[in-house]
């Protein structure tokens, strides 16, 4: 049975794993070697999780016994608007279709509900194969938007939104 629970510090490495076995899959073709070693750093250390935590994201991760299969990191009342903001989902590709990634959405869905949300809302890489998936799950393109993230790169999105 797949369970979700949240994810404390405790669960850093569990979710750095993830992230290492997922992110080379996910934009080794999009990205440089250079800039996927600079964005793992500057998104999974150690450090930049507890930041993120004292931000008040929250961490889930997906499990089946003792296999991690994926996580997400959420926020709600994102930039103090009745929006939930999806910032990280993230399955170990070999997981991938096989409705666990629906089974985030559903959570992150009733999470958003339970705080009041009226919207969840999400930025994609333009070229991740993921925007399909969020396309199924209801999620819509709203604006495109180029972000500086320092060392000179630029991470290309979508910004998509799910209306509650």
């Amino acid at each position: 049975m797949i369970t979700i629970s949240e994810a404390t510090s405790k669960d850093f490495k569990i979710i750095q794993a993830i992230a290492h076995a997922t992110w080379p899959v996910t934009y080794g073709e999009i990205l440089s070697k250079a800039q996927l070693d600079y964005m793992m750093k500057l998104m999974y250390s150690e450090e930049s999780l507890f930041q993120q935590i004292k931000k008040k994201h929250q961490f889930f991760i997906a499990s089946e016994g003792i296999h991690n299969l994926g996580f997400m990191s959420v926020e709600h009342n994102y930039l103090d608007t009745n929006t939930t903001r999806l910032h990280k989902l993230y399955m170990i590709p070999k997981f991938q279709g096989k409705g666990i990634g629906k089974l985030l959405i559903d959570k992150i869905v009733a999470l958003a509900i339970e705080n009041q949300s009226d919207k969840i809302s999400l930025n994609v890489n333009k070229f991740n194969k993921a925007f399909t998936f969020y396309k199924k799950m209801g999620f819509e393109v709203i604006a495109e938007e180029d972000l500086e993230i320092g060392n000179g790169y630029l991470m290309e999105d979508y910004k998509m939104e799910k209306k509650l």
